[in-house]
């Protein structure tokens, strides 16, 4: 090789080392790392509220209280729950779908929440569009039951009973719930609509007062969680007749679903958590899978079991998807049954 090939050889590489080493640096220096696709974990607000629309004892209440513990010491924050009652749960609700949108204020309610939406004649928000769905905590049934005093409902004893006597008299049977609007209510309704009977009813501030005539005999029938009516079936004032699930629920295996007696007819009563819309992806992803886990505790479930709940997972699209049916179903209702709440 003659001294000007050699020279060029030299040259050549002496040109290509400052590449070769910067690129080799840069791959091995740390700050390569700012090259990859950002981090999208979920930054974590250091106090978060979860706010529950009705007062404080109410089963939601109780729900939310037995969450926030657990789910502070998984996320690492401070988790306490406030309690904003007022006008079936909107008061709230607006309250928080006019909130911060970082997952600091979060909302545990329940289906009621949407019989509200569906029978307010001005609604300060869109339920559907004013939240973003973080979370199902659990589902499950009311009771179907009637008074033991009453001489309207005294003889029935099963739902095929209750039907037939609504049938023969139109309007006779009546029907406590704890106001207009409300989901003991919009529940009721649906089962007139489903069987084609009428019945009169009669709504109350609170369900605890309607269950205070049910069991004195002034009203004949009603829809309630089972935690609230207990005291009443224990006492033998009310009579259970059947569960609202369209299959049987083993927490009560001698209620048959309602179903049975009326086709078609099946509604199972939501808890879950909502954020205001636009809260963040990864934070609502992550409150996803925490609330899931501790849903499904003993300490939770031990809460749920005595209604029949059972804790149910779902993705933040199932549950929005479950909203957007119930609300279409009890807008229907209202509007078909003219039930508008002032």
């Amino acid at each position: 090789m003659d001294k000007t090939c050699f020279k060029r050889i030299l040259h050549r590489l002496a040109c290509r080392l400052p590449v070769a080493v910067a690129a080799a640096a840069m791959a091995a220096s740390p700050l390569s790392a700012t090259a990859a696709p950002p981090d999208h974990a979920a930054s974590v607000p250091p106090l978060m509220r979860i706010v529950v629309p009705f007062s404080a004892g109410a089963s939601n209440d109780v729900i939310a209280r037995a969450i926030a513990p657990s789910l502070a010491k998984r996320l690492g924050n401070t988790v306490i729950v406030e309690n904003r009652p007022g006008v079936a749960g909107v008061l709230g609700a607006d309250y928080v779908a006019k909130g911060p949108r970082d997952g600091s204020v979060l909302l545990l309610t329940s289906s009621t929440f949407l019989t509200a939406a569906a029978t307010q004649a001005r609604s300060p928000y869109d339920p559907l569009t004013a939240f973003a769905p973080v979370a199902l905590v659990a589902d499950g049934p009311l009771l179907l039951a009637v008074s033991s005093s009453s001489a309207a409902s005294r003889s029935i004893r099963t739902p095929a009973d209750l039907v037939a006597a609504a049938r023969a008299r139109p309007g006779a049977i009546s029907y406590g719930s704890a106001g207009v609007g409300s989901l003991g209510q919009l529940a009721t309704e649906l089962l007139c609509d489903t069987s084609k009977v009428q019945m009169m009813h009669v709504p109350y501030k609170g369900a605890a007062n309607a269950l205070i005539d049910l069991a004195a005999g002034q009203i004949d029938v009603m829809m309630s969680n089972y935690s609230s009516i207990a005291t009443q079936i224990k006492s033998g004032k009310v009579r259970p007749l059947a569960v609202t699930s369209a299959a049987p629920n083993p927490a009560f295996p001698d209620l048959p679903p309602l179903a049975a007696s009326v086709p078609g007819y099946g509604i199972e009563i939501w808890v879950g958590v909502l954020a205001p819309a636009g809260a963040p992806a990864a934070l609502v992803q992550r409150l996803n899978r925490e609330i899931a886990e501790i849903a499904a505790s003993p300490e939770v479930r031990a809460i749920l079991e005595p209604d029949g709940s059972r804790p149910l997972a779902a993705t933040p699209a199932e549950f929005g998807a479950r909203m957007k049916q119930d609300l279409a179903q009890w807008k229907r209702i209202a509007v078909e049954r003219k039930i508008i709440a002032e």
